[in-house]
């Protein structure tokens, strides 16, 4: 076999050492016309070849070079990548400057040379290296697309809602992330409309289902009231919708609307008349940072549909067992946990997931991609409710320079810098340790006192700040992103008998050490140190130290303050090898769904 260069070619033989003069040849032929690299283009691959690197360094365990140029040795390929070091963060929320190829580092590489560069590398195999740099051209060229629509319409810097606005904010997407913004299949008319960063909106696509197929859960109550799921949304789809007898209303993505018609167990459903195709109707649903999770104001639940898209590293279509994890949860609270919780800490709480709709086939097996669940919406007009990810991602901001990216957070601390009087990096750490107390001693209490341990990422963490910017408090939401403790199975299963049976929720405290360790120690709170630390907003270093007076004053609140403050090194994902490794995070056993790496612990002294 004759070997290629050209990654992105399925006859890619990984394993062949290609002369170096070749793999310049083939990969690095003369830049395009000027302005394909220009604004916002140019910033968005920038963008994405300083997220590959992050993960490069963080799961290859590479240390600061000694001389602010960070070298990249490529064996596989006989080449050296030189990347300039901006910022060396002990977080591993580096900083870096446009990565070069050759001995003098005199060619610049774009986001997609560099994941072809490095999937070689990495030895992977050549239909996963090819896909990783397919996505990662999908992604930077949907970033370029949401940061010229940016510009060009940059919205409000004091939104009438802000909770939306921060669900809009994720721009550039997970830093840590080697295809944040990819998404498989969506095409470019309908990233208009399903995008939450371009502010998109759609009516939903409805279907009526007969009840012999129907499956469904309700704990959502209205007055004391039980109401049913298919009852919230026959009131949500409007006065328009038109049932036949004995069905049901389910609403889908659009999206998820016409790809389901290609699915032969579906499609003999319609053909027999067991679904009904009613089409669009009803008002228009935002899709928030997930994507496949809608909101519209003033509606009393938010909807988690099932998009069969491929976002970063899964398709989103709903489980069964996580929409019964959701409606479990919430009757476990109710049951008494809730009290007992808001006692200790009266400013947090789980968005509710109480309620679902799906389809079971004849047979009674479920029918993948019509689940929907129901979600609180228990944020009103003008409440500052903000999505942590949102709260830190960089995007371009009304009034500022065009070409400059600012996140809400640093707007946040230079208002309260200005109305204090105080430095910055003071604002900065006292906005860290109200955060501290306000959100994640909170989730401590529920993991150590009810052996619940939250896939509390930044994403699935909401923050409540008060009228001045401070935190005040905080929500946690996700029906996937529960852990429950075996060591607290009997007194689990005495508050509420049978849970975890059906919802496969329960797992051994190891698993749960390590993954609340990733969720709320790594990505949570080390990724907000981080990100103050990249926006130079405060000094990673007293950060640390901050975080670790914090967790000796909680220590047993939860195992996690041990954890953190006494082991020399911490297991994180590693999203790159998880992608080069073709794994989709949402299917098989929680301890096997994704790669994790073992990184030396920046709170270690």
């Amino acid at each position: 076999m004759t070997a290629r260069v050209d990654p992105t070619d399925s006859r890619y033989d990984a394993q062949t050492t290609v002369p170096p003069q070749r793999v310049h040849a083939a990969l690095f032929a003369p830049a395009a016309a000027p302005q394909a690299r220009e604004e916002p283009y140019a910033a968005a691959d920038g963008a994405g070849a300083e997220a590959l690197l992050r993960c490069w360094a963080r799961e290859k365990g590479l240390d600061r070079p000694a001389d602010g140029l960070l070298r990249l040795p490529l064996p596989a390929t006989g080449a050296e990548v030189q990347v300039p070091v901006h910022h060396w963060s002990p977080t591993g929320h580096h900083r870096f400057g446009p990565p070069r190829i050759g001995a003098a580092g005199h060619q610049e590489v774009t986001a997609v040379q560099l994941a072809a560069l490095l999937a070689r590398e990495s030895g992977a195999d050549a239909l996963e290296g090819a896909d990783l740099v397919a996505r990662v051209a999908d992604s930077v060229l949907r970033t370029s697309a949401f940061l010229a629509d940016r510009r060009q319409r940059p919205g409000s810097m004091e939104p009438e809602d802000p909770f939306l606005d921060s669900e809009q904010a994720l721009i550039l997407g997970h830093p840590m992330h080697p295809t944040p913004k990819s998404r498989d299949g969506l095409g470019d008319g309908e990233s208009a409309a399903y995008s939450p960063e371009l502010r998109g909106s759609f009516a939903l696509h409805w279907v009526a289902v007969d009840r012999s197929l129907l499956a469904t859960d309700s704990a959502w109550t209205e007055k004391g009231r039980p109401v049913a799921a298919a009852d919230l949304l026959t009131a949500m789809a409007g006065s328009s919708l038109r049932l036949p007898p004995n069905t049901a209303p389910l609403p889908l993505h659009p999206w998820q609307a016409r790809d389901i018609r290609y699915r032969p167990a579906i499609r003999e459903l319609f053909d027999a008349g067991l679904l009904h195709d009613l089409g669009p109707m009803g008002g228009r649903w935002h899709p928030t940072s997930s994507v496949r999770t809608v909101y519209r104001p003033g509606a009393p639940a938010m909807l988690k549909l099932s998009l069969g898209l491929r976002i970063t590293n899964s398709r989103r279509e709903n489980l069964r067992k996580e929409l019964l994890r959701g409606t479990e949860v919430h009757r476990l609270l109710r049951a008494g946990l809730a009290t007992r919780w808001q006692a200790a800490h009266p400013g947090f709480d789980i968005v509710r997931d109480p309620a679902w709709l799906g389809v079971d086939d004849p047979a009674g097996v479920p029918l993948p991609g019509l689940d929907v669940g129901l979600r609180h919406s228990p944020f009103g007009a003008g409440e500052e409710a903000h999505c942590l990810a949102g709260l830190t991602a960089p995007r371009p901001w009304p009034g500022r320079a065009a070409h400059e990216l600012h996140s809400k957070l640093s707007v946040l601390v230079g208002r309260l810098a200005a109305r204090t009087g105080r430095p910055g990096g003071a604002v900065a750490a006292e906005w860290f340790l109200r955060y501290l107390d306000a959100v994640v001693r909170p989730v401590l209490w529920l993991d150590g006192e009810a052996g619940i341990a939250l896939e509390a990422h930044q994403q699935n963490t909401l923050v409540l700040l008060d009228q001045d910017g401070w935190p005040r408090g905080g929500r946690y939401r996700d029906n996937q992103g529960y852990y429950f403790r075996e060591s607290h199975r009997a007194e689990l299963e005495r508050q509420l008998p049978g849970i975890g049976a059906a919802s496969d929720t329960f797992v051994a405290d190891e698993t749960a050490d390590e993954r609340f360790a990733y969720y709320l120690g790594i990505n949570n709170v080390l990724g907000l140190v981080g990100a103050f630390g990249a926006q130079r907003l405060a000094d990673e270093e007293l950060l640390l130290a901050a975080f670790r007076r914090f967790l000796t004053a909680v220590r047993g609140a939860s195992s996690l303050p041990e954890l953190l403050l006494d082991s020399s090194h911490l297991r994180c994902k590693a999203n790159l090898l998880t992608r080069l490794q073709g794994m989709d995070e949402l299917v098989g056993p929680v301890d096997t769904q994704s790669v994790y790496v073992t990184l030396p612990n920046p709170l270690a002294r």
